[in-house]
C-alpha cells in the first residue's frame, strides 16, 4: 500500500516504549540487577545498569522476530521459527510488565526465587534464539518459494517457445544449441526420461529404501528430475518451489544440479 503515513507509529510506540523500559528496569533491580563497573581498572569510573538488558535484549528480538514472520513467504523452517519466537517473545513481555506491576502495587523490593531464575535467564535465551534466527535467515533463498503471477506467466512463456526444428524447447542449460546432442551431460542426467534421438536409452529407475522412496544417492548417482518429483511431490501438488538450500539438503546434491532440478521442478508445479 503506497501513501501510508508512518507518523502515528511513532505516537503508539512512544508512550509503549517508555512503559516497556521503566517496567523492565524496575523488574531488573528487584531480581539482582543493578550497577555494575564492567571496566575496572581501565575506566573505574564508568558505570552500567545491568537492568537494561532486559528491555534491549527481549523486546528488541520480539521486533527482530516479528519482522522477519511479516516479510518471508511460503512455509519455510526459518518463516515458522520465527512466528512461534515472536508471539513467544511477546508473551514473555508481557508477562514481565505484568509482574512488576504486581509487585510495585504490592510495595515488594525483592521478586520471588521464581521469577528471579526466569529474569536471570532471559538474556541468554535471548542470545540464543537470536542466533538461531540469524542462522535460519541467512538459509533462506532471496527468491520466495511461490512464483507470483508475472514470473510464472513469464516461465511458462519461455517454455512453450520453439526453434522450429526440434520441437519445444528444454529451458534448462545449453538451451541455445538444437537436438539432443546439445544437452549438457548434468541436464541429460536431470532429465525424467530418455531425451527424444538421444542413443543413450532409458533411465534406469533407482532402487527403493525402506520408506518406498528412491535412494537417490545410496548407487553413487546424482539424484534425476525423477527423483526432485517424488520427493517435492507436496510442493508441486501445492504450486510452490522449493528453495535451493532445500533441494540441496534433501537430495544431497551441489549447487549446480539443485539449479537444474529447481528448473524442472517449477515446470511441473506450472503445469499442476
Amino acid at each position: 500500500m503506497t501513501g501510508v503515513r508512518r507518523w502515528p507509529l511513532f505516537l503508539i510506540a512512544a508512550p509503549a516504549a517508555v512503559s516497556i523500559w521503566s517496567g523492565w528496569v524496575g523488574l531488573g533491580g528487584m531480581c539482582g540487577f543493578g550497577i555494575v563497573h564492567p571496566l575496572p581498572g581501565i575506566a573505574s569510573a564508568f558505570r552500567l545498569n545491568t537492568a537494561i538488558t532486559l528491555p534491549v535484549g527481549v523486546e528488541a528480538y520480539g521486533a527482530y522476530a516479528l519482522g522477519a514472520w511479516l516479510s518471508l513467504t511460503g512455509a519455510s523452517t526459518a518463516r515458522k521459527f520465527a512466528r512461534r519466537s515472536a508471539v513467544g517473545s511477546l508473551l514473555l513481555g508481557m508477562l514481565g510488565q505484568v509482574a512488576y506491576h504486581v509487585l510495585a502495587a504490592a510495595h515488594a523490593t525483592r521478586a520471588p526465587w521464581p521469577i528471579v531464575v526466569g529474569v536471570a535467564c532471559m538474556p541468554v535465551c535471548t542470545l540464543g534464539f537470536g542466533a538461531a534466527l540469524t542462522h535460519l535467515l541467512r538459509a533462506v533463498e532471496p527468491e520466495p518459494a511461490d512464483l507470483s503471477a508475472d514470473r510464472a506467466a513469464h516461465l511458462s512463456g519461455a517454455l512453450a517457445q520453439t526453434d522450429g526444428r526440434t520441437g519445444p524447447r528444454t529451458g534448462l542449460p545449453g538451451d541455445d544449441q538444437t537436438g539432443p546432442a546439445a544437452l549438457s551431460e548434468p541436464v541429460r542426467q536431470a532429465l525424467p526420461g530418455p531425451v527424444p534421438g538421444d542413443a543413450s536409452g532409458p533411465v534406469r529407475p533407482k532402487a527403493a529404501n525402506r520408506s518406498g522412496k528412491p535412494a537417490a544417492n545410496r548407487s553413487g548417482k546424482p539424484a534425476t528430475a525423477r527423483d526432485a518429483e517424488e520427493e517435492f511431490a507436496a510442493e508441486i501438488a501445492a504450486g510452490q518451489v522449493p528453495s535451493l538450500y532445500q533441494i540441496r539438503s534433501r537430495l544431497h546434491v551441489g549447487n549446480e544440479r539443485a539449479k537444474v532440478l529447481r528448473q524442472h521442478i517449477a515446470r511441473q508445479a506450472l503445469t499442476t
